[in-house]
């Protein structure tokens, strides 16, 4: 999440340095905060559902948090891709 918040302050700050440069670093800063917030929405809803089940089922933690990270770390990776996208709509 360091990362998402970092890239998402790097964009923020690139946007309100060229301030009508162009409408789609306007956009590219819009998108960013999306997937970052996206991002955290959906790393919430994993845990929320990986307490709940473990809740149920202790005797399956170890899959569930493996599964859990696992999808995490996949959640990060597309939230990490859409931050690219955002960066290259600005840079063009």
């Amino acid at each position: 999440m360091v990362t998402l918040s970092f890239l998402l302050e790097v964009a923020a700050t690139t946007a309100a340095a060229n301030v009508g440069a162009s409408a789609g670093a306007g956009l590219a800063a819009i998108g960013a905060g999306l997937a970052a917030v996206g991002a955290g929405v959906g790393i919430g809803l994993i845990g929320k559902g990986a307490v709940e089940s473990i809740a149920r089922q202790p005797e399956a933690i170890g899959d569930i948090r493996s599964n859990m990270i696992m999808m995490a770390a996949l959640v990060e990776g597309v939230a990490f891709f859409a931050l690219v996208i955002c960066l290259l709509v600005y840079l063009m």
